[in-house]
């Protein structure tokens, strides 16, 4: 076999017809026999995930459980009682970080008083203090997603994507004195620019691949009942001509997920233009009224944009502050907001430490298919930092002390996993999340909304968390 130094570029597009594809990172994307024969991607990739209203682990009775934050401290730690039980297949990429507040999510004058619920999300990334105001003259911070993606994302041809599950479509005032923007978005491009996220998944599927350049021309397209690989064949088979066996393996693997996502928004469209009485009757019609079957084509589509990199940073909302949306699926049928109002009742946290359980199972799909990708030597798991908590604590009361928190991946070998770092009391999320930030290559940020220094998320102090 001739060794050549003969390679594609890492920014080949599949086109045809106005669908354009970005590839997965293939063997034939470097020169061979050079030092970057052997490399992939180096970026980090970065998924932040919120969930709303706290965790029942953030009780004084559910900390005393364990309801979230496991007993031992460091490594070697059990999963089982808690909510985090359905991490443990990926405990090795699993950095847990207990103990730590989000105080500019708190009132900080009267008028403010009662205002949790409109406010927290904004919080949750940029860790800074909301202007309280149901106006134009919206301020807040940075977020962490929109400081990695304007640093890092134009390396790409998305900078990053905001998705959301439950309906943002709010606008204006919402309630005690808050913009609805503050409750609808976690991800903000500056203090003052809140960035929509998007509930569709059609949507993300069209961005994602270009599919038409207008509405018009995509519905269209689909009302051709041609697939976009229908559109892509020529230049598929073309592309194939000059890839090994491997990359031919790879890239049809790759185009196989893609179509299997289309079948599957397919499918949900289809069934929800039959006129049938629908679970989430106002919903577009490419969202699935299942949480769990919406959920994970979200972060299938996510780990295609991830494998072909169009995109290295996702911020992902899972709820919306104050939605009643019922989870039957967590053996608890109490409406969300209803339920996280527990009157601190022993027997009511326990329950919805149940919910919170449900939401954390849904993470290890996302973190399968992202180890089942390659990337270069590694697999994407290796090479993505999951973000997942809530600026919520005990929901019950609306405070922010003791957040859940947890990150997964090992983020290019920054983190290592597999421990429990607890934080001494009062100290700010956001000194987690700034230490994130610089296992992201942020290395320059010195601060992140209070911070007051960073973490040592690799190591932990061997010890068991008192009872008392």
């Amino acid at each position: 076999m001739i060794i050549t130094r003969k390679h594609i570029s890492r920014r080949t597009m599949l086109r045809g017809m106005g669908v354009t594809m970005a590839l997965p990172f293939l063997d034939a994307m470097v020169p061979a026999g050079t030092a970057l024969a052997k490399a992939g991607p180096n970026r980090v990739r970065l998924a932040a995930i919120e969930i709303v209203h706290g965790a029942a682990g953030s009780t004084a009775f559910g900390a005393k459980k364990f309801l979230w934050a496991p007993e031992r401290v460091g490594r070697g730690f059990d999963l089982a009682p808690g909510s985090l039980a359905p991490m443990e297949p990926f405990r090795d990429y699993l950095t847990i970080v207990s103990n730590t507040d989000v105080r500019n999510a708190e009132a900080f004058t009267a008028p403010e008083i009662g205002g949790d619920h409109f406010r927290s999300s904004a919080v949750f990334l940029t860790q800074s203090h909301p202007k309280q105001t149901q106006g134009s003259d919206v301020f807040v911070g940075t977020s962490l997603d929109q400081l990695y993606a304007q640093k890092f994302g134009q390396e790409t041809p998305i900078p990053s994507m905001q998705l959301c599950i439950e309906n943002v479509d709010q606008a204006g005032g919402c309630s005690y004195g808050y913009s609805c923007v503050y409750t609808d978005s976690i991800s903000w491009a500056s203090p003052t620019d809140p960035l929509p996220m998007i509930r569709d998944p059609r949507v993300v599927f069209d961005q994602l691949f270009g599919v038409g350049a207008t509405p018009g021309e995509r519905r269209e397209r689909r009302a051709e009942d041609k697939s976009i690989l229908d559109w892509l064949g020529t230049a598929v088979a073309r592309l194939n001509k000059d890839l090994g066996a491997s990359d031919r393996a790879r890239l049809a693997d790759y185009l196989e997920d893609v179509r299997e996502i289309e079948r599957r928004i397919e499918r949900i469209e289809a069934q929800n233009r039959t006129g049938e009485p629908r679970e989430l009757p106002g919903a577009p019609i490419g969202v699935p009224d299942s949480f769990e079957e919406h959920v994970k084509l979200m972060f299938d589509l996510q780990a295609i944009a991830f494998a072909s990199d169009t995109t290295r940073v996702f911020a992902f909302k899972l709820g919306r502050d104050a939605s009643n949306r019922v989870y039957a699926e967590s053996g608890y049928k109490a409406a969300f907001h209803s339920a996280s109002h527990h009157q601190d009742r022993d027997d009511r946290i326990t329950e919805y430490a149940k919910i919170n359980k449900y939401h954390v199972s849904m993470i290890p799909y996302f973190l399968e298919k992202l180890k089942n990708t390659p990337d270069g030597e590694s697999n994407l798991l290796e090479n993505t930092l999951v973000i997942y908590g809530s600026p919520m604590g005990n929901s019950n009361v609306h405070n922010h002390k003791r957040c859940p928190l947890f990150f997964a991946g090992h983020a290019g070998g920054a983190l290592r996993g597999g421990v429990h770092v607890k934080a001494a009391d009062g100290t700010p999320m956001a000194n987690a999340l700034l230490t994130a930030a610089h296992a992201l290559g942020l290395d320059d940020m010195k601060a992140l909304g209070d911070s007051t220094g960073t973490m040592d998320l690799n190591s932990a102090p061997e010890t068991t968390v008192s009872r008392a």
